[in-house]
Parts: structure tokens; sequence; C-alpha cells
């Protein structure tokens, strides 16, 4: 038989393993709940940021709408405008084929025309990487390299605005250079070239564009592409580029 304090010792001790397992399933199933907590908490954050996210793009792309909406101006009264009577149109632009990118292509083009020798390779040579991806760079760039002259980024103009400042620039004997959508191949493309000439009466604009040539169009076709309202089924990131101001329609760099 065995003794009484033996048997209260087993038994304590019995007590003390279930009291312990309790305890132990206990704090497993708080451990437990704990984390799910915790995967539950980051999936609801994960959640809000995306929904977060969506909002921002949803809104940046419904205001680029508006400011396209904006820019789209009826221009049918500069064909009337005695101003624009006489045609404006700067020699001596040489048109050549780009190496490394348009932006350091027009930069060359330009400097061609005002006597210097500055090329393309110049410019990548001392960047080792092309600096005018973006309006503002090329603008600055522009500066950098032509200081005799003033060269001003005039981003989102109405479709009539853009026609008079760009007159007025080529009337004053300067080649403008502006953004657009072009061609190359049968790709559409984000593209700078120098507008050199322009006949409003007989609706022809003149371009030298880096891809290699000269390019004669219509009024229309010109503004359709300032705007991109040409560039067919852009891709969301370039969208959502222009959306983030990261690209810029009906956007010219006037030069005085």
């Amino acid at each position: 038989m065995i003794p009484v304090a033996i048997q209260t010792t087993i038994l304590d001790a019995g007590k003390s393993e279930s009291t312990w397992a309790i305890f132990s399933a206990e704090k497993d199933e708080e451990d437990r709940h704990r984390e799910g907590g915790i995967v539950k908490k980051v999936i609801r954050i994960i959640l809000i940021v995306i929904a977060l996210i969506i909002v921002v793009v949803a809104g940046l792309l419904i205001k680029l709408q508006i400011q396209t909406r904006q820019i789209l101006t009826d221009y049918s009264e500069i064909y009337e405008n005695e101003k624009y009577y006489t045609p404006v149109y700067v020699e001596g632009v040489e048109t050549i084929t780009q190496n490394v990118s348009c932006g350091y292509a027009c930069i060359e083009m330009f400097s061609s025309w005002n006597g210097g020798s500055l090329t393309e390779e110049d410019l990548y040579d001392e960047y080792g990487k092309v600096v005018t991806s973006t309006g503002d760079k090329f603008c600055e760039e522009m500066n950098k390299r032509f200081p005799e002259y003033t060269t001003t980024i005039h981003k989102y103009m109405t479709n009539t605005a853009l026609i008079d400042a760009a007159y007025d620039n080529l009337a004053n004997g300067l080649p403008v250079p502006f953004e657009w959508a072009a061609k190359y191949g049968d790709v559409w493309t984000l593209h700078y070239s120098l507008l050199v000439g322009m006949d409003i009466p007989n609706d022809k604009i003149t371009v030298a564009n880096p891809y290699g040539y000269v390019e004669e169009l219509s009024v229309d076709e010109f503004l359709q592409r300032t705007s991109f309202e040409a560039y067919e089924n852009m891709p969301f990131y370039f969208r959502l580029a222009f959306a983030t101001g990261m690209f810029e329609k009906n956007t010219i760099f006037t030069v005085q």
C-alpha cells in the first residue's frame, strides 16, 4: 500500500502536470490567436495601401483627362487672323538621324544651326547616359549648352496658345524644340523634334524630325500629335507617366 504522503505527492505532481498542460495549451492558443491577428493586420494594411494607390492613380488619370480637354481648344480662328497670313520659316536647320536619343539629336541640330559643333556623342560621352528624357531636363540642357539664349518650357498649352507662341518664335528667326508623338516605323513613340516652319494659310507645318527626315503636315495633324491624341493604344505606363507629370502634352520650348 502506497503511503498517504507519497500519494499526495503523486497527486500534486499530476495536478501540476495537468495545470502545465492546460497552461501550455492556453498559451499556444494565445500565440496562434496573436499570430492570426498580426497576419490579419498585415493583410488589412496591404489592402488599404493598394486601395490608396488605386485611388491616387485614378485621381491622376482623371486630372490628366481634364488637362487634355482644356488644351484641345478650337483653333479655327488662326486661319482668319491676319497675324498668321505671312508664312514663317527658319533656314539652315540640317536634319540628322539620331544615334543616341531624340533629345540629344535636337540639341545637335540646334547647335549646328547656331554655328556650333556639339554632337549627340559629345553629350553621351560627358554624361554616360541620356539626361533629356523629361521636358524639364531637356530645357535645362538647352540653357546649359546655349547660354546666349533663354529656353523656356511651356506645358499643356491650349492649341491656339501653342500656335501663337511657336509662330512668334519662328518669326524671330529661331527653331522651336517641341514634344510630340511620332512613329518610328510602325510604332508610336514619345519624341522631340524641331519646328522650323509654319504656313497657316496653306495649312502646312514643317518639322525637322531626328528620325532622319523633314516632315510636312497639316495644323490638325500637328496638334493631334503634340496633344498625343494621335498616339493609338498608348501603353498604360506611358499614360501613367503623363498623369504623374513625367511627360507633358502640347509642350514647346521657346528660345529667345
